[in-house]
């Protein structure tokens, strides 16, 4: 039993070397007890959670080897983002529903311009001489699922801005709660028709609910082009434990993260929007991001689609609504309601996307143009303020609702205050 443990932990600790990071996060929360520098408990922390999330992935990865392939998808379907999941719950307790959104939005963003430019662009530098090709069909329907995200982000917003809830307040939150009960349907429907899909074929195809990705960082990598079934390296209570201690402290740390966000934009001068858009994601899917590039360099590029593609569908799908839902339960008013300059940020994101996926093919001109695109994003919210996830009561004067008022509360240019 000592022996077994002992290879356990040498096997999920010491295997990969991005768990050098793993110090940062204990060092986090000794830097919060002493400091209480919000500014480095951020980044530690940040730092910190990077090899858990890798480690996350293995475990789910190695316990689906046990499952079998339908349940197995089931699992790194759940646990694919759960990262992401846990940091948007504990924001949602602390009432920062602004991060909460903004956070989920920075995810859909990171992996749809940046990951995926990146994946094309390296790839079309080490295949220069070819175009490399994908499977349209997949990237077909995620693009499908991420309009229709959309379009349930879109009319909140819209019926907010334009004064025309049947009951102001109350309208807009039952049409995001009606709406996220919809997407979880969709999404349900989209894991079904993707399993049967997978066990009709002799390959899969959708490749971002087997997130193999996350091993490339470590020391792990089977041969390349090896298309045999893996043999598990722990055995199946090992996986399921190891997921229980990582989830675990993944949540403890999440909290020292979310608390400090605040108190970091503060000390560092940088806007809550552009951490919570997109310091958070880039750092919280490091791994993520180099897995899908190290794939395109070996010319798979279907799983860099998968991880790119693939998670942006689950975080709009599944992880949006499910803190709707979560929100509803917990009390907390969390709704679909992105603000306009979000959601068109993503509306224009998902089109450029699809113009880029729909003739199959990639190259690094088209990688460069989505990179370009990330770039003016993050410019963008740089200098986007938003009031809201400042100080609550100031939405009404600045979330949108018309003109802005004068400093004085007086006469308002442009289209007037609202209420």
């Amino acid at each position: 039993m000592r022996n077994s443990v002992i290879d356990s932990i040498k096997i999920v600790i010491f295997s990969a070397k991005i768990n050098i990071l793993m110090p940062l996060g204990p060092l986090a929360i000794l830097v919060d007890k002493m400091s209480g520098s919000h500014g480095w408990v951020f980044f530690l922390s940040l730092l910190g959670i990077i090899p858990l999330a890798e480690r996350l992935g293995y475990a789910t990865e190695q316990l689906a080897c046990f499952t079998g392939p339908i349940v197995g998808g089931l699992l790194n379907a759940t646990f694919g983002n759960i990262t992401e999941l846990i940091i948007s719950i504990y924001a949602l307790k602390s009432g920062m529903i602004r991060v909460v959104q903004q956070s989920l939005l920075g995810s859909i963003l990171s992996n749809m311009l940046l990951v995926l430019g990146c994946a094309f662009f390296s790839g079309g530098i080490v295949f220069y001489e070819k175009e490399q090709v994908f499977d349209m069909a997949t990237a077909s329907i995620d693009s499908g699922l991420l309009l229709m995200a959309v379009m349930g982000l879109l009319f909140p917003a819209v019926l907010h801005s334009t004064h025309t809830e049947l009951h102001f307040g109350k309208s807009e939150l039952a049409l995001s709660r009606f709406s996220s009960c919809i997407m979880l349907v969709a999404y349900a429907s989209y894991l079904a028709y993707q399993l049967k899909r997978q066990k009709n074929q002799y390959i899969p195809v959708e490749e971002s609910m087997l997130p193999i990705f996350y091993r490339v960082l470590g020391e792990t990598q089977t041969e390349e082009g090896s298309d045999d079934e893996e043999a598990p390296e722990i055995s199946m209570w090992e996986s399921i434990i190891w997921l229980s201690i990582l989830t675990a402290w993944v949540s403890f740390l999440s909290e020292y993260l979310v608390n400090a966000i605040e108190g970091a934009s503060a000390s560092l001068k940088i806007p809550v929007a552009f951490i919570s858009v997109i310091l958070l994601p880039i750092v919280g899917n490091a791994a993520e991001h180099a897995g899908a590039v190290m794939f395109a360099m070996k010319d798979k590029l279907d799983i860099s689609l998968g991880v790119a593609i693939g998670s942006s569908t689950q975080i709009a799908m599944f992880g949006i609504p499910f803190c709707v839902v979560a929100g509803w339960v917990m009390g907390r008013p969390m709704d679909l309601n992105f603000q306009l300059f979000e959601t068109a940020t993503l509306f224009i994101t998902v089109l450029v996307v699809a113009f880029m996926v729909q003739d199959g093919t990639s190259n690094y001109l088209k990688g460069l143009m989505l990179v370009l695109c990330y770039l003016i994003v993050a410019a963008s919210f740089f200098v986007h303020i938003d009031p809201s996830s400042i100080d609550p009561t100031n939405k009404d004067k600045h979330g949108g609702d018309g003109g802005g008022c004068g400093d004085g509360g007086g006469d308002c240019g442009g289209g007037g205050c609202g209420g």
